[in-house]
């Protein structure tokens, strides 16, 4: 019984670490086009620690904010970041007015 117990929590983290990875969301709450995007930028840009995908236009499609936090971006300016960013959604933008995107590299904890 006690490894069954662990085996469910483990299971229930790697839940929670998803959600936490995509925002808090769950696809349910996400707007179709959100989880277009995602699944492109999680394809894209796989070493990605976290992706966040936000329809801004009142869930029409016509707005994203993106914030994604990955190691591909790893000594690259701002500028060539989001350029990466707007190369991967290349199709997707044709559709849009408007993108914010947020990028990063993550931290690394020490000790």
């Amino acid at each position: 019984m006690a490894k069954r117990a662990f085996a469910l929590n483990v299971s229930v983290s790697h839940q929670i670490a998803f959600l936490l990875r995509r925002g808090g969301r769950s696809f349910a709450s996400q707007t179709e086009g959100e989880v277009r995007v995602t699944r492109v930028l999680q394809e894209k840009f796989p070493q990605a620690a976290a992706i966040r995908v936000v329809d801004i236009s009142g869930g029409c499609g016509a707005m994203y904010e993106i914030h994604i936090e990955s190691e591909e971006f790893k000594e690259k300016r701002t500028i060539q970041q989001h350029q990466m960013v707007n190369q991967a959604l290349s199709e997707e933008i044709k559709a849009m007015h408007g993108l914010r995107i947020f990028t990063s590299v993550p931290k690394h904890r020490t000790g």
